[in-house]
């Protein structure tokens, strides 16, 4: 949905054979495997249509396509509006937005613009091993602060650690939220069904970091995969490991599988879990969401374990196709006067999962 916007800047043709904006595809040896096609956007604010329930009407993604290869990932079927498919290529033909700081900065100085609040990690992730390379991410935050522009970002990059400080300094001026996702307790399985992201461990580290840095730090613990993380005693170990790493609140959310996610990760459990294969076509099947009983019974699951951790009342579950931003990653998308002193509340948002 938030890539409607951007086929007009970047066409809809394989890289290198129409691919608008396309200065050069590039390998490197530390990213093997991967190609970067680097482009000239002639856009860096995506616009989230009026309809959308979203909590904030813009989106910068400085990356198409993710190396965090997360089997389950909900933006996977966006690389499909550049001919390139939802699985291997998605993980591995990353296009980069090479000159994205410059333009959200002109953007963003338009007289039109109202300081409306921006979110960064709605589709792919900002802080992506890819951001080490390009160094993206401080300029953007920069951009948006001299702006007053509210931000909020949500990764599962331990990268994040690198502008801590730049991020504390931009939140006395304008609102920061800040939302780190993690879904999978064991590590094993984490590698398993997120083969490019940091471990669990490294990202209990990482809110432990956040907040030590004054900021706060909500968790999406999402998805939830039915028979494989929504265990009664897996869910109380790792809520109890987010609400000690200091987490401003959490949400829970069960996994979808939309589109071209289904049948790989129908192919992930055949190879990995192939007792699983039955019991997800029939808990799912020809749908893309779980029933409102799995949800209900989830719900009934997770409430108490929220509650016996101190991460509620914000945080928790609810059935439906979006769910909710825990507290701390989400600030408000209401305008800010260059003024006026950030706003201390936040909200529960719908989320992107």
């Amino acid at each position: 949905m938030r890539w409607d916007g951007q086929r007009d800047d970047e066409g809809a043709a394989l890289p290198g054979l129409g691919l608008r904006g396309l200065v050069r595809s590039v390998r490197t040896p530390e990213f093997a495997g991967i190609t970067f096609h680097e482009v000239l956007a002639r856009s860096a604010l995506n616009k989230v249509p009026e309809a959308s329930s979203m909590p904030f009407r813009w989106t910068v993604n400085p990356f198409r396509g993710c190396t965090h290869a997360c089997v389950y990932c909900f933006a996977r079927p966006t690389h499909e509006y550049l001919d390139l498919d939802a699985g291997r290529d998605f993980e591995t033909q990353v296009v980069v937005k090479t000159n994205v700081v410059e333009v959200l900065r002109a953007e963003l100085r338009r007289a039109s613009w109202s300081r409306e609040a921006v979110a960064l990690g709605t589709n792919t992730d900002p802080y992506q091993r890819a951001e080490g390379r390009y160094g993206f991410m401080p300029g953007i935050v920069e951009a948006l602060v001299e702006t007053r522009t509210p931000l909020s970002i949500l990764t599962k990059g331990t990268l994040l650690r690198r502008d801590l400080d730049q991020l504390a300094s931009a939140a006395s001026v304008v609102p920061v939220g800040i939302g780190i996702s993690l879904a999978i307790g064991d590590e094993e399985l984490q590698q398993a069904l997120e083969p490019g992201t940091p471990t669990p461990r490294a990202r209990l580290d990482l809110i432990r970091a956040v907040r030590d840095a004054g900021l706060p730090c909500g968790v999406m613990v999402a998805p939830v995969m039915p028979w494989l993380t929504d265990g009664r005693d897996e869910l109380d170990a790792l809520l109890g490991q987010v609400a000690e790493a200091g987490a401003t609140g959490v949400t829970v959310l069960p996994l979808h599988l939309r589109g071209p996610v289904k049948p790989l990760f129908t192919a992930w459990l055949e190879q990995h879990r192939p007792e699983l294969v039955g019991r997800y076509r029939a808990l799912y099947g020809s749908g893309a969401y779980v029933p409102a009983e799995y949800a209900r019974r989830l719900g009934e699951r997770v409430r108490p374990l929220v509650a016996k951790h101190g991460l509620g009342p914000r945080g928790g579950h609810r059935l439906a196709t979006e769910g909710t931003y825990p507290e701390g990653s989400m600030q408000p998308s209401a305008a800010t006067r260059p003024d006026a002193a950030p706003p201390v509340a936040t909200v529960l948002q719908p989320a992107l999962f």
